[in-house]
């Protein structure tokens, strides 16, 4: 059973081996974050920022809770289940998501600075799946991630926290935090399948608005 442990600053709260609950009230809390928010066009690849490792955050102020809005806002209309900050031109290490696992259990939150924990060899059960960015648009493949992960960081008031996920929302937490350390999942690929992939997206038309770049 869930601990009744709150968090401090957050109406989330963690369960009893320390991880956050993000699977509660998913659809007002979401609502609410872009309801407050701007969406903003999306940076695709070859944009710099998507490109190198993200600033950590250091100022958990109502300007981070500002880019917050506008980053569950952005994704709401991108379509997408999970953004990472530098996707809307942002040199930060902040993603939000919203995300369902494999078994159709919706998860809603925020991390700031997170880092994938490294799972022993024996817990790496590779699910090769296909995979797509919003960032790389209207291009797909296939790229086996674990089908299981954990990122440690921070909430949007800088208290610790501690993210797990499984199945999709596993590989939504890994590509996120790739995101924010300067790759993409085409970076993943080979030489052969990223050329695909930047073909796909080269005679693809985005559902939502991008930054051309120059």
């Amino acid at each position: 059973m869930a601990s009744q442990q709150s968090q401090q600053g957050t109406d989330q709260r963690v369960d009893e081996e320390g991880f956050l609950v993000d699977t509660e009230n998913c659809e007002e809390r979401e609502l609410a974050y872009r309801e407050r928010g701007t969406s903003r066009p999306i940076t695709v690849v070859g944009n710099p920022v998507l490109h190198k490792e993200c600033k950590d955050v250091t100022e958990f102020d109502d300007k981070l809770a500002a880019l917050i809005d506008d980053m569950f806002a952005s994704q709401k209309t991108a379509e997408g289940v999970g953004l990472a900050a530098n996707q809307i031109g942002v040199d930060l290490k902040v993603f939000v998501y919203d995300c369902p696992d494999d078994d159709g259990v919706r998860h809603t939150g925020v991390v700031c600075n997170p880092v994938l924990e490294e799972l022993p060899p024996e817990e790496r059960v590779l699910d090769d799946s296909n995979e797509g960015c919003l960032s790389v648009p209207t291009a797909y493949a296939s790229l086996a991630r674990p089908d299981y992960a954990v990122v440690r960081g921070q909430d949007a008031q800088g208290n610790p926290i501690k993210v797990r996920g499984t199945g999709y929302f596993a590989r939504c937490l890994q590509h996120e935090t790739d995101h924010l350390y300067g790759y993409l999942y085409i970076d993943r690929l080979s030489k052969r399948e990223r050329k695909d992939a930047l073909r796909q997206m080269a005679e693809g038309t985005p559902r939502y608005e991008v930054v051309p770049n120059d």
